[in-house]
């Protein structure tokens, strides 16, 4: 392998590609929620309903059905991570020149990852934890609420019917539920009456889709986003049609090796003997509709 060049480097397919299949085990919209293929830039889908199909009697005459169609429009959001290093990392030899570069990966590739939830759910910068004005589609914006008393908390699969039952009310099969671990461990902990034996003995506290009640399931922090989000959401849950959120990676993966300036605000690169490396990615994403969707909230 030769050694690395200054500037923006593709990516192999094989990095490439684990690294997209590693955005379902940071994000739990992407872990629910089908990816597809996007080009740059803003967009717009078309869904088009013929409605159902008409019982025609013996010698009965046909009629036609009407089309109507809805739009569901995407939008490009860019995230970025830059990561400083000693610049003796690109001194290394060949057979260590890939190896530098995954470790950069195992770095950079979680966060990215996560920044795909932070945006979509919350609408928020994932570096500053502030709302972007620039995010118009989060499903923050979510009207149908249940909330979760925090004096009387109850059991928590009461508030998944509840949520379930204002997602169907609107005419939608809310197959999908996105957990926040403080909330996802109050279903963890239960046992039956009576008995060791767990509830939902196939239900896992992690990114990975596991199965809870019925529901597909997905826990990850990014869902309350405690910790990252300068104004606390409340958000225990999301319950829904996770099909209505399409997103989309825009722009192909790359790594960029920046050997000279001050890149990220923390000094001159030659000056404190470092390089810098950079990845970015453009997540396209869009949500069908709001109602296909419920929160569970906690309560003041």
């Amino acid at each position: 392998m030769a050694a690395l060049a200054t500037g923006f480097l593709e990516l192999p397919d094989h990095i490439i590609t684990p690294w997209l299949g590693k955005v379902k085990g940071g994000s739990v919209l992407a872990a629910l929620s089908p990816s597809e293929a996007q080009k740059f830039g803003t967009g717009k889908a078309m869904v088009f309903d013929s409605g159902e199909a008409e019982l025609v009697s013996e010698g009965g005459q046909k009629s036609s059905n009407d089309i109507t169609k809805s739009t569901q429009s995407v939008e490009p959001h860019k995230f970025q991570k830059t990561v400083r290093m000693n610049e003796e990392v690109i001194w290394a030899d060949e057979d260590h020149q890939l190896q530098a570069v995954s470790q950069i990966l195992d770095q950079i590739q979680p966060a990215l990852s996560r920044a795909l939830d932070f945006g979509g759910i919350h609408g928020i910068n994932p570096k500053t934890g502030a709302v972007a004005s620039s995010i118009t589609q989060k499903l923050a914006s979510v009207t149908n609420i249940v909330t979760r008393s925090a004096a009387s908390p109850g059991k928590p699969y009461a508030h998944l019917d509840a949520a379930d039952a204002l997602v169907l009310a609107d005419g939608f099969v809310p197959e999908g539920i996105a957990l926040d671990p403080a909330f996802a461990a109050s279903f963890s902990a239960l046992r039956g009456t009576n008995s060791e034996q767990k509830m939902y003995p196939n239900f896992r506290l992690s990114t990975e889709v596991s199965e809870l009640d019925g529901h597909r399931s997905s826990v990850s922090r990014t869902v309350g986003a405690v910790g990252t989000a300068t104004v606390a959401s409340g958000i225990l849950g999301i319950v829904g049609d996770f099909s209505g959120f399409r997103w989309g990676v825009q722009r192909a993966i790359g790594l960029e090796l920046i050997k000279y300036g001050d890149p990220d605000g923390q000094g001159d690169l030659k000056r404190n003997n470092q390089v810098a490396f950079r990845a970015e990615v453009v997540y396209g994403w869009g949500i069908g509709d709001l109602d296909a969707f419920a929160l569970i909230k906690a309560g003041e």
